[in-house]
């Protein structure tokens, strides 16, 4: 276990140089198991923060050869989160996502398998990014619309 591995555990998983180096440990160096390690501690932290109020965050929008659009307004805590690259690309992620399956509500939305890695939820990949930022991130609302 060296600090390319730290690295490239990073890169993976966006988490931070400590946390990436105590996984590493705990799983006896194997990267796999330490991105599992981190991914599971970064769901356990998101789980806390869903309680902590909204007060900022994004509206994305997004047209599909201009036969389908989407309008998703996207809250986090601060300013600071929204403009940040986690939240912009998880924006921009939830638009392809509303476009490609066209999902009924919120509820449904969260539910489905993402486009990009049918292994994770869109519910799961929020948490990712609220484990990465460290900040509340909830849909607030979508539209879409297709001729």
């Amino acid at each position: 276990m060296g600090k390319d591995d730290i690295k490239k555990l990073r890169e993976l998983t966006g988490a931070g140089v400590m946390d990436a180096k105590r996984a590493l440990e705990e799983a006896g160096g194997d990267l796999t198991k330490a991105g599992e390690i981190i991914q599971e501690r970064g769901l356990a932290k998101a789980a806390t923060k869903s309680e902590r109020e909204i007060k900022a965050g994004f509206i994305k929008t997004y047209v599909h050869n201009n036969r389908v659009g989407v309008l998703l307004k996207l809250g986090c805590e601060t300013d600071f989160v929204a403009k940040s690259e986690p939240f912009q690309a998880l924006a921009h992620d939830l638009a392809l996502q509303i476009a490609a399956m066209a999902p009924d509500d919120i509820t449904a939305l969260l539910s489905q398998p993402f486009i990009k890695n049918e292994s994770t939820t869109i519910g799961d990949l929020i948490k990712q990014v609220i484990a990465r930022t460290g900040e509340n991130i909830k849909v607030d609302s979508f539209y879409r619309a297709e001729l």
